[in-house]
């Protein structure tokens, strides 16, 4: 799929939305107040926003 000059494929879709999937996991921890879990999962998030940015 082709938007704004980038090519979306259903890898970089579902990369994305794993990254959000972990981000929300990440604002539960902090209520929770477990920090080290949040900060664990911070960076897999980042981890799959990079990989989901690279594929584009």
């Amino acid at each position: 799929m082709e938007i704004g000059g980038l090519h979306f494929t259903y890898v970089n879709v579902a990369l994305f939305g794993l990254a959000v999937f972990f981000l929300m996991g990440v604002i539960s921890f902090v209520r929770q107040g477990i920090k080290v879990g949040a900060l664990i999962l911070l960076a897999l998030t980042a981890l799959a926003f990079t990989a989901g940015a690279l594929r584009l």
